[in-house]
């Protein structure tokens, strides 16, 4: 009777766990992410398909003016700040609280970097004729300062968290006591990877939109 029911106690742990089970193993905090990730998507996934319907009815060929250079340059700083808040979960596994200080330092500088040529984009879609409101505005052309704001505030979200992260990690590197108790709290652990998803999230979703920019504009 004992090895039978041994037997099945081994046939059942080599189940899959459901998405159900998977879903109530994970912290409250990481549910909430995944479900404001969730919405995010879907909102700009609605604001992208009301661009390309208007683009398409406004009848305007594409590629009449060129797309603002410091979407592009954006684009590039933005990916570097993916890889950059990439490696924080390495350094926090090494201890190096010094070295993570830099990493989310530079992470929050490039941010502030993309936020600063997003504006810059702004004034070149101005120059080009392209306001936000006037006469000479368009439906289309809101559409484009819309959901770069959108993104833009999405990620100084994103920033804010950062920087209560940045000044933790730095107070704690000042004392060897708070370092240690800092490298081995599992809640600091789930803030970073929660950061890191959220930060290539962000990453993604804009890299998607200036795709459609580029192809659309």
């Amino acid at each position: 009777m004992s090895s039978e029911h041994d037997r099945k106690n081994q046939i059942g742990a080599q189940r899959h766990p459901s998405s159900f089970a998977r879903i109530e193993r994970m912290a409250p905090l990481q549910v909430a992410l995944y479900l404001a990730l969730l919405a995010i998507a879907v909102m700009f996934v609605m604001l992208v398909a009301a661009y390309v319907t208007t683009r398409m009815r406004s009848g305007v060929p594409t590629g009449l003016y060129a797309l603002p250079r410091y979407f592009s340059l954006s684009t590039i700083v933005l990916v570097i700040s993916s890889y950059t808040i990439g490696q924080a979960p390495r350094l926090y596994a090494q201890d190096d609280l010094g070295s993570l200080g830099r990493c989310l330092g530079a992470t929050l500088l490039l941010g502030c970097v993309f936020a600063g040529l997003q504006v810059l984009g702004w004034r070149e879609l101005v120059a080009q004729g392209v306001p936000f409101q006037g006469k000479a505005s368009s439906s289309s052309g809101q559409f484009i300062y819309l959901i770069s704001a959108l993104h833009v505030a999405h990620l100084l979200g994103g920033m804010l968290f950062l920087l209560v992260l940045l000044l933790r990690v730095l107070h704690a590197d000042r004392d060897a006591v708070r370092a240690l108790v800092f490298n081995r709290n599992p809640y600091h652990r789930r803030q970073l990877k929660l950061l890191g998803t959220y930060w290539h999230f962000i990453d993604v979703l804009w890299i998607a939109l200036f795709a459609v920019f580029l192809f659309l504009y």
